[in-house]
């Protein structure tokens, strides 16, 4: 019986000691995402227009979503609209990195994209999940409905087949 206790005290050591790294490395883990994350966010010039105008396009697209939300037929349209912007987002960079001299005051796009996904691809990843939350609790309002449409054509079925 010692033997077992001593066994069970020697592997709760050795899970608390790993509890303890692996909480110590998501610590120090995070640091470094968040001064990527500061850097790519101070390096990016927020006056320039077409940045302004990026970002009004996607606020003007989430409040669209936001308000045709009863729409599903819209609401499809909006969401391929959203993932197709997302698949040419690749074609997108190689056309903007080629041109960027015409319209920014420095080149944002990087051979892997990384700018354009966060401010291009992101927002509009964003609001597809939106849409397709939408549109599953809609699907689900919708089955609710059926089935309680269901019971009450079988309850009166069931009535005149008693009268």
């Amino acid at each position: 019986m010692e033997e077992i206790r001593s066994a069970m005290e020697q592997q709760m050591d050795l899970m608390a000691d790993l509890v303890q790294k692996l909480s110590g490395e998501l610590r120090t883990g995070l640091q470094p995402a968040y001064a990527n994350f500061i850097g790519f966010f101070h390096a990016i010039d927020w006056k320039e227009p077409w940045i302004m105008g990026l970002m009004a396009f996607h606020a003007l697209f989430l409040m669209v979503t936001l308000l045709s939300r009863r729409h599903l037929n819209f609401h499809m349209f909006l969401f391929f609209f959203s993932l197709g912007g997302v698949y040419f987002a690749e074609s997108l960079n190689r056309v903007l990195r080629k041109n960027w001299k015409s319209f920014s005051t420095q080149n944002y796009f990087d051979p892997h994209g990384v700018f354009l996904s966060v401010l291009w691809s992101g927002p509009l990843l964003v609001i597809a999940m939106i849409i397709l939350i939408n549109t599953l609790f809609s699907l689900c309002y919708l089955i609710v409905k059926w089935k309680r449409a269901e019971l009450r054509h079988r309850a009166r079925l069931a009535r005149t087949k008693q009268e």
